[in-house]
């Protein structure tokens, strides 16, 4: 997400869109339609009204059986509240504001719960620091997990890598059903991913990171036995899982497939949505989506993967923001769906892939809010930000 440049556009882009109306293609040759007549029509409705955060990137809930929900501002804390009830306020978990480097695309950009928090309350986040400026991949420690909030001093560093530029820090981390931790990393910034990073397996910018925290072979993490690069003996990164990748912006599992989806931010004329394969090159910066862009011709590899959807930036939309495969039960026209937005146009989509024949994808809100992130409840119920606002919003039917 490209939060610094994109926050500047994000009001011209959205009367652009609104001009435009709505086509029957997104500019890449992928049908792009509203929902068919007669079909069930979604609005947007403030989930928590009395609620309001600071720069929110991502929404997270424990697993843990306490309904709560728990929100990483950018700035460097972390707040959290009860979604079974309508809380006037949220309590703070975390805040680490004098470690993080905040502004732009740098900050506090991703949390994620250890399988056991219940047991041993661990939960981990992504930050960028600066001096040098590099993104962190920390561990810490909740003394009560049921209720309590994460102690700043038991901070464990697992690993860091540096930023050679202020952008395109991708951020999110997520416990796979593997019980192994993925971290989302951009190409390193800049423009055009000048160092080519992202095709560059000795870094580990550009990639989807896999990580054994239960192991110690590394430090204070391991390299899973079955990762890719797993004892290669050439110089990649053992912890790269798949590459090729911009700028990774919000990354969820499906519950149901397992499936790991990524929407990942572009260059200057295509968004792409992707379905994260083990050792997968996305084709960045020989690519873009599944149009060449460094070179400019020839682009093609063997093995490169194409997006499963893509769309242009020809009608305001510029920022994807990567969403969640809706697994809950209050919405049942998007079972199996993944639902995704563009923080710029604020325009909702419902994507259906089918394991053969042509992917669907069925606009549902036409104007939103700058959508910074999704993420859903324990029990799967959707919900995303409005950045700019920090207010939480929810689709009903109607």
């Amino acid at each position: 997400m490209t939060l610094s440049i994109h926050k500047l556009l994000a009001w011209s882009a959205l009367f652009l869109f609104v001009a435009c109306g709505n086509g029957q293609d997104d500019g890449s040759g992928n049908p792009v339609t509203p929902a068919p007549s007669g079909a069930v029509s979604y609005k947007i409705t403030e989930a928590f009204p009395d609620l309001k955060f600071d720069d929110p990137v991502e929404l997270v809930n424990a697993a843990d059986g306490s309904n709560r929900l728990f929100v990483v501002e950018q700035p460097g804390t972390i707040r959290f509240f009860d979604a079974t009830k309508k809380p006037a306020t949220a309590t703070l978990f975390l805040d680490i504001k004098n470690k993080v480097k905040s502004g732009g695309e740098m900050g506090l950009l991703g949390l994620a719960f250890h399988p056991n928090f219940k047991s041993n309350g661990y939960i981990y986040v992504n930050y960028t620091r600066d001096n040098p400026r590099e993104s962190v991949v920390a561990r810490y420690k909740v003394s009560n997990p049921a209720t309590g909030a994460a102690d700043s001093a038991t901070e464990t560093i697992l690993l860091t890598y540096a930023q050679p530029y202020s952008n395109h820090n991708g951020g999110a981390v997520h416990f796979g059903p593997d019980g192994y931790l993925y971290v989302s990393t951009g190409d390193g910034g800049s423009g055009g991913d000048p160092k080519n990073n992202a095709q560059d397996k000795t870094s580990l910018l550009g990639k989807i990171l896999r990580l054994d925290v239960n192991a110690t072979g590394k430090g204070n993490y391991g390299i899973p036995a079955d990762n890719p690069f797993a004892g290669n003996k050439e110089g990649t990164r053992e912890e790269i899982y798949a590459y090729g990748l911009r700028n990774p912006w919000r990354m969820s599992f499906d519950p149901t497939t397992k499936k790991l989806w990524t929407g990942d931010v572009g260059q200057n004329q295509i968004e792409e949505i992707d379905i994260i394969e083990k050792g997968g090159n996305y084709g960045w910066r020989l690519k873009e989506a599944d149009d060449c862009f460094n070179p400019k011709n020839n682009c093609q590899e063997p093995g490169l993967i194409d997006p499963v959807w893509d769309y242009t930036h020809a009608k305001g939309d510029i920022s994807i923001t990567g969403g969640y495969v809706y697994r809950g039960t209050k919405l049942p026209g998007l079972a199996g769906k993944y639902v995704y937005g563009d923080y710029a146009s604020g325009r909702i989509w419902a994507l259906e892939v089918p394991s053969s024949g042509t992917a669907k994808n069925d606009l549902l809100i036409d104007k939103s809010a700058s959508i910074s992130a999704f993420g859903v409840d324990e029990q799967n119920e959707l919900y995303f930000f409005d950045y700019s606002g920090g207010k939480i919003l929810t689709l009903i039917a109607q």
